[in-house]
């Protein structure tokens, strides 16, 4: 509800959740309070989602799958505003960290020739993640796996014909 209207009230959250306001109240003191759930609930995700994917010793081909499923997965779960997100110094720091074991993990498929060199610096990096929010909105008919299939493919293999 708050990816479709992020001003949605705590009083249209908890009827949409069929509970009365004062029972969201008694678990968050404030809207603000509820949205750091979210966020919190979000980048914890992120994080399993990297460790599941065993980014550092799972053969690269197989731990690429597996984080673009996992953050997939994680993307249609927790469809919440990014850059309102990221206002969180905690949330954030947490996300970069996330972010940098994710490039570590580029680079390491760069050095296995998995990903072509030359490339302008971070371009994957920055790439990867648009494909994964692309395909999670715009395939929701497929099942993560299957998103996966499509993302790993337009990643390692572009869009030419040959």
């Amino acid at each position: 509800m708050l990816a479709a209207d992020p001003g949605a009230s705590i009083a249209s959250i908890a009827a949409e959740a069929g509970v009365d306001r004062r029972t969201v109240y008694r678990r968050f003191a404030s809207r603000e309070d509820l949205l750091a759930a979210v966020y919190e609930a979000r980048v914890t995700a992120i994080e399993q989602a990297i460790e599941d994917a065993r980014l550092r010793e799972a053969p690269v081909t197989v731990a690429l799958h597996r984080y673009v499923e996992n953050i997939i997965t994680v993307n249609r779960t927790w469809p919440v505003d990014l850059t309102r997100m990221l206002a969180h110094d905690a949330i954030r720091q947490r996300r970069d960290a996330s972010v940098q074991e994710v490039d570590d993990f580029l680079r390491r498929a760069t050095d296995e020739k998995l990903l072509r060199t030359g490339l302008p610096e971070g371009w994957v990096g920055a790439l990867l993640p648009q494909l994964m929010h692309l395909v999670s909105r715009q395939l929701p008919e497929l099942s993560p796996g299957q998103a996966a299939d499509v993302v790993v493919d337009t990643l390692l293999h572009g869009l030419g014909a040959s």
